[in-house]
């Protein structure tokens, strides 16, 4: 086309109001159909609505581009949820949901270093460190199997743990020593 030839203007005989109003129970239909969330209806309805205000002044039939714009529109969206694997979540409802957890491999080496350290406490402590807390037992059972009594295995308990931190604080301290500045 030459520059001096322009198109004819299409003459819309309602106004974009006028045929939001007038189609709305059809839009609402066609988002029905094609079973749209309602949380995401209302965003592509206006994706539609804004391509049509957009173009406003090239469409020839409001009422037809509208309609087909919102058809398109639905099936970008269904597409769009077919082709990702996952569904979108919340990355802070994600980082409730999880807890950190240690490696394996990271959880073994801290055991064999507490049993190490456990290895160098006297007999009675071992004992009942290894009853309370890996084998799970309460004091009271611990008490009955080792023959004291339920009081003395709470104090013995925090005899044993008093111990094994001053074992982990002097190892602390021996590394410290060993690292060159």
């Amino acid at each position: 086309m030459a520059a001096t030839e322009r198109q004819p203007q299409p003459i819309h005989e309602e106004s974009f109001d006028e045929l939001l109003e007038r189609l709305q129970p059809r839009l609402k239909q066609i988002l029905y159909r094609y079973q749209v969330p309602p949380e995401d209806a209302e965003d592509i309805l206006q994706e539609a609505l804004l391509a049509t205000v957009l173009k406003w002044e090239r469409i020839r039939n409001p009422e037809a581009w509208l309609v087909v714009t919102l058809k398109n529109r639905c099936l970008i969206y269904w597409r769009r949820r077919r082709g990702s694997v996952c569904t979108p979540m919340d990355t802070v409802a994600l980082e409730l949901l999880s807890e950190p957890e240690e490696a394996p491999q990271e959880r073994e080496h801290l055991r064999w270093d507490l049993d190490a350290l456990i290895e160098n406490l006297p007999s009675r402590h071992r004992e009942l460190l290894r009853m309370r807390y890996l084998l799970g037992h309460t004091p009271s059972e611990v008490a009955e199997q080792l023959g004291y009594q339920q009081s003395s295995v709470r104090k013995l308990a925090s005899r044993a743990l008093a111990r094994l931190s001053e074992q982990v604080e002097a190892d602390r301290e021996a590394d410290k020593v060993k690292v060159p500045d």
